[in-house]
């Protein structure tokens, strides 16, 4: 056993209390890290001083159980940028090394041997090459930190932008990632262009997943001052836009928007210019228009629109009392609901979906499908955090209950809190 007291010592007095512990001559270490007897002499006395880093990850290896308090020994008295570069390229390919990143991090920024910003460059670069998202994080976080401590804000406009771009994605954490976008929007003025074009499309695009309708607007307006060609952000941004004009009732910005929407140069357009054209006569409650339309796109636009066009015309069939329109979608179920969906709005539209059916199943007097489908709504509304969505979802199914002067059984009731929590 090492004692603990040397591991906060000098890398020699760590490698030498290894080397005795594990009673192994300077020929027995040489053989298992190719590392010369002489080179290890001199290291253990504390005669090297500059200890090269292929040298110590040998010996290193030779000592696993040992690798990352060897490696944090070494991180202590290494000073050369090119040789932390290194270090930080082992440690974030080796899972037990990973707490040792930030520290790499800060070594490298507060390195004296090259300027405070072509080390943040560098680190930079370095953290684009990353694979791993949650390490890219932890970099990118520490390019801010070491940035906004020592005043070089365009490093914290870079930085933050990447950390929000990975971080939006994780579709559990929308509300807490959108702040972090919305600290971007204070550095702006620190981004290139198409920085700034990325920032307001990205962010529309993620109000909107969150029903902050009028911010997706405000988002979506200044981006479109900045882009003059119809790529397929800013496409996707346009829609959200005018999907939050729909949102809060207002038609006549919808039907503006959607004349110049329908105009761009983009392939992405067509499909849903036609499905948000369908999609608005029914919020108009033009149903003659609407649910003709609905009905033909239904099996037209493609499964990627086909869910929505789906849950609009349960809407208007429930509002119109219609069941036998209602139950010859829901027997479509499986050609309608993606296996895997990829958006907040889509996990949504599934959770209204399995509400929708098992509205229609209780109302049937199949209470235990009718459940069954409840469960899925809640769960679906989970994954994206929908708490308004799941709310309104128990309020439902008690409201039905009570209306009916039935009880829930204990089997319902116990699947009904698992799915809510």
């Amino acid at each position: 056993m090492v004692d603990t007291k040397y591991r906060n010592n000098t890398i020699a007095d760590f490698i030498f209390q290894l080397r005795k512990a594990n009673n192994l001559t300077y020929a027995e270490l040489e053989e298992l890290t190719g590392v010369s007897r002489s080179v290890l002499n001199r290291i253990e006395r504390g005669e090297t001083k500059r200890l090269e880093f292929k040298n110590l990850k040998a010996v290193a290896i030779a000592f696993p159980a040992h690798y990352s308090e060897i490696m944090e020994c070494y991180l202590e008295e290494e000073s050369r940028i090119n040789t932390l570069f290194e270090v930080l390229e082992e440690v974030t390919t080796c899972e037990e090394c990973f707490l040792l990143v930030p520290k790499v991090a800060v070594r490298i920024l507060e390195s004296h041997s090259v300027e405070t910003e072509e080390a943040l460059q560098r680190l930079f670069d370095f953290t684009q090459t990353v694979t791993d998202n949650s390490l890219k994080v932890t970099l990118y976080t520490s390019i801010i930190k070491f940035s906004r401590e020592r005043g070089v804000p365009h490093y914290v406009a870079k930085g933050l932008l990447q950390k929000y771009l990975i971080e939006r994605n994780d579709l559990k954490q929308l509300e807490e990632s959108f702040q972090v976008g919305q600290e971007i929007l204070h550095y702006t003025s620190f981004l290139s262009r198409e920085g700034k074009i990325t920032v307001y499309f990205r962010m529309a695009l993620h109000a909107y997943a969150i029903k902050k309708f009028e911010e997706c607007i405000q988002l979506c307006e200044k981006g479109l001052l900045l882009e003059e060609e119809d790529t397929g952000l800013k496409a996707k941004a346009y829609l959200a836009m005018i999907n939050s004009f729909s949102q809060l009732g207002d038609y006549e910005s919808v039907e503006r928007h959607l004349n110049i929407f329908e105009k761009m140069r983009n392939d992405f357009v067509v499909v849903p210019a036609k499905a948000t054209r369908a999609l608005t006569k029914a919020r108009k409650k033009e149903y003659d228009v609407a649910i003709p339309l609905l009905r033909k796109y239904l099996g037209e636009l493609g499964k990627e629109y086909s869910l929505h066009i789906a849950d609009e015309l349960l809407e208007i069939y429930f509002q119109l009392g219609d069941l036998e329109s209602i139950a010859e979608i829901l027997e479509k179920e499986e050609e309608l609901l993606p296996e895997h969906p990829q958006t907040p709005h889509k996990y949504i539209t599934v959770g209204r979906f399995h509400r929708y059916k098992g509205f229609y199943h209780l109302s049937k007097g199949l209470l235990d499908d009718g459940i069954e489908n409840y469960v899925k709504s809640l769960k679906a509304f989970g994954y994206v955090s929908a708490m308004k969505e799941k709310d309104d979802c128990m309020q439902e199914l008690l409201t039905y209950h009570i209306k009916l002067s039935k009880s829930l059984e204990l089997k319902h009731i116990i699947k009904l809190k698992e799915a809510y929590e």
